[in-house]
Parts: C-alpha cells; sequence; structure tokens
C-alpha cells in the first residue's frame, strides 16, 4: 500500500486520474481540486474501500506557498501504539482524556461531563476519609457450586482471570470506615469483576456487612455496578436476592437504622430488583444507566421500542424512583450531610475542627448565644453534647418551619 502511495504522489500532480495494479487487485487514484479519493477493485470484483484495509490510510493535504503539498501517512495507528495507554476514550462523546487528568477529575469526561466507570478500589478511595478503612471479608471465594459448564471457558478459569486482572477476590468490597468523621459500613460493588455480577459470595458478604452494620448501629451505604445475578452460579446467585433484602427488613425496620443506596452506571437485573432500590435514600450518578432488563431484552421479547433515555438516571428521578442526582465530584460531601442530618455524627472529632456545613447555623447561634446573655459560657467544655443540642434544635426548625 506505502507503495501505491508512493507511486500516487509521484504522477498525482501529472495527470489527473490514474490507475495502478497489485496483488491484491486495481487500485484507482482520482485527484479534483484539494481531495484525493482513493478506489479500486479486488480481483474478485468486490470493490475497495476504506474499512477494506488492514491497516487504516490516512491522507493529510497542506498548502504553503503557491504550491500544494500532499503529505501520506500509512499506518499512524500502529505507530502510535505506545501512546494509547495514555488516554482514555469517552464512551458517551468519544473524546481523549489525558489519563493522568482523567484519574483526578475522578473519570469525567473533560469535555462532555460524562461519569465513566470506577473501580471499588477507586471509589472508596474517593469516599472513605484516608487511613479508616477497614475491609470485611476478603479471604471469601467462590468454589463453582454448581459445576457450571462452558465450552469456551470453565468458570472457575474465567474466575481466577479475573481475580488476576483485578487484583480483587470478588465483585465487591465491603467493611468499615468514615465519611469526614462519621463512622459507616460500606459495601462497594466492582463492574469490571465479571461485569459485577452477584453470585453467592457477594451476597454472603454484604449480608455480612449488614448484620455488622446493625450490631454496630452504624449507617450502610452500598455503591451498586452490576450486571445483574450470576448466571454461572444458578438458582444460588437468585437467593441472594432475597437473603440480601431479608438483611435489609431487620436492618431498618426492627434496628430503625439508615441506609443509603448509591446506584451507579450501570446497575441492572436483580441488583436493581432487590437491595439497589431499598434505601432509605437512593442516590444516583448523572445520566447513569439504571433497569432491569437491558434495552435489546425488552424489545425482542414484547416486540416494543424502548424509548430513548427511558433507563437513565434522569428519567427515573423524574417518575419518583429515585430522591437525588449527585455529580461524583460532591458525593461524599452530600453523604455527610445524609449521615449528620440523620443524628450519625463524627465520632471523637473536636469541635472547631467540624468543617462548614449544615451545622454553619448551629456554630452563629453559637455566637449570638454569648451575645444575649451577657456573660461567657464555656461551650467548649461538652462541644459533642452542645452540637448534638444544637443539631436537635436546627432540624426540628426546618422540618417545622418549611
Amino acid at each position: 500500500m506505502a507503495d501505491v502511495m508512493s507511486k500516487c504522489n509521484s504522477f498525482l500532480l501529472k495527470t489527473s486520474s490514474s490507475t495502478f495494479s497489485t496483488k491484491s487487485g486495481s487500485l484507482k487514484s482520482e485527484f479534483s481540486g484539494r481531495k484525493l479519493v482513493i478506489g479500486g477493485v479486488y480481483p474478485s470484483g468486490r470493490p475497495i474501500t476504506p474499512s477494506h484495509h488492514r491497516r487504516p490510510l490516512f491522507v493529510q493535504m497542506r498548502s504553503s506557498g503557491p504550491g500544494t503539498d500532499i503529505k501520506a501517512r500509512d499506518g499512524d495507528l500502529d505507530k502510535s501504539k505506545k501512546y494509547r495507554d495514555l488516554w482514555v476514550q469517552c464512551e458517551n462523546c468519544y473524546g481523549l482524556n489525558y489519563k493522568k487528568n482523567f484519574k483526578l477529575k475522578m473519570n469525567i469526561c473533560e469535555h462532555c461531563g460524562h461519569h465513566l466507570k470506577m473501580s471499588s478500589s477507586e471509589r472508596i478511595e474517593l469516599l472513605i476519609d484516608p487511613g479508616t478503612w477497614d475491609p470485611m471479608d476478603e479471604d471469601m471465594v467462590s468454589v463453582d457450586p454448581i459445576g457450571f459448564h462452558s465450552e469456551d471457558e470453565p468458570y472457575r478459569d474465567r474466575y481466577d482471570a479475573y481475580q488476576r486482572k483485578t487484583g480483587l477476590t470478588e465483585a465487591v468490597q465491603t467493611g468499615t470506615g468514615q465519611i469526614n468523621g462519621v463512622p459507616v459500613g460500606i459495601g462497594v460493588m466492582d463492574f469490571q469483576f465479571m461485569g459485577g455480577s452477584m453470585g453467592s459470595v457477594v451476597g454472603e458478604k454484604i449480608t455480612r456487612l449488614i448484620e455488622c452494620a446493625a450490631e454496630r448501629s452504624l449507617p450502610l451505604i452500598l455503591v451498586c455496578a452490576s450486571g445483574g445475578a450470576r448466571m454461572q452460579e444458578g438458582s444460588l446467585s437468585l437467593m441472594q436476592m432475597a437473603k440480601i433484602s431479608g438483611a435489609l427488613h431487620d436492618y431498618q425496620s426492627n434496628k430503625k437504622l439508615f441506609y443509603v443506596a448509591v446506584l451507579t452506571s450501570p446497575t441492572t437485573g436483580g441488583v436493581t430488583a432487590s437491595f439497589a432500590m431499598l434505601g432509605d435514600i437512593n442516590v444516583a450518578e448523572p445520566n447513569a444507566y439504571i433497569a432491569f432488563a437491558g434495552k435489546r431484552v425488552i424489545e425482542q421479547t414484547l416486540n416494543k421500542t424502548v424509548p430513548d433515555g427511558s433507563q437513565s438516571s434522569e428519567y427515573l428521578f423524574q417518575n419518583g424512583l429515585l430522591d437525588l442526582i449527585v455529580p461524583r465530584h460532591i458525593l461524599k460531601g452530600v453523604l455527610s450531610e445524609l449521615l449528620q442530618l440523620h443524628g450519625f455524627l463524627p465520632a471523637q472529632v473536636p469541635f472547631e475542627q467540624h468543617t462548614p456545613n449544615s451545622f454553619s447555623m448551629a456554630e452563629e447561634e453559637q455566637g449570638s448565644g454569648r451575645e444575649d446573655d451577657g456573660k461567657e459560657e464555656d461551650y467548649n467544655s461538652e462541644p459533642e453534647v452542645y452540637l448534638q443540642e444544637q443539631t436537635e434544635e436546627w432540624i426540628y426548625r426546618m422540618i417545622h418551619e418549611t
């Protein structure tokens, strides 16, 4: 192909149309104005189009002075393979994001603002205070409970391959930590591990996390990113839906504790049909894909067209299935506000170290209280007690005055 292009370059200015014979067929180049059109036929008679070439062909035309310089570049993508790991392509606008900046921007496209997928470790780093993460049940792995048979790749081999690829033992990480000083129990699913599918181990780890949070009276946060139940484990994976939902019923109804579900893209199948939609508050990321069955499955099964955007977080929010849509870069702050609003306060944090948030009103009232009484009061003697009293008063006024 490079030989053909060199011939095109040498004869292009002498003739407006040339035909050359190649091993793969005849190639014809036509030059008209400032456009170079390359076409031809194979020996079989099939026309040559750019999609038939194994390596893409790029032709760059530029003018300098009175003449025209035509520069052909064959296979530039092959030459730049060593640079492809430096960039991440957005799945929404197809723009390129420099990987170093992409990580700093929390996997948000700098061109269109689309929220791309994050690993479970990245989400834990995003949400949990440094040095407070305490994982649970890291050594729990699946043993192929039904002996799933596959002609392509055995389930056990595929499972081991994902463990090596991701560095994880399963599709969810569970543990305890702190969000702006507030102790929480948190589980984060990872779509990179077998599509975040929920098998018996995923269900058991989440159930144990819920039971641990109930025993220690911790608020619970589950970050969902899953393709649904894991088909390789059959009905055992489906039973996890009921098991997790039962544990959540005890946690919410009997223990009267607070559960926040965070839905990210994608959240589908059995996860959507169980714990993902059972939160006291359901939060989603912008433009997240949330559904029970996929668009293609619905259309092929029911012979009906699924409207575009009907499985997005914005559509679900408009129809009352979600409470909040929160961009990723402020998610930690919003979760912290929700936790403190429901009475979960930072543990062993000095009063003066609280960052400005919803409690700024309480801090202002603290200062005005000193002026009204006309004397100094030692508020710092029991800062946590005072903060609790002021918070309860602020919540009461917010509920009854709005």
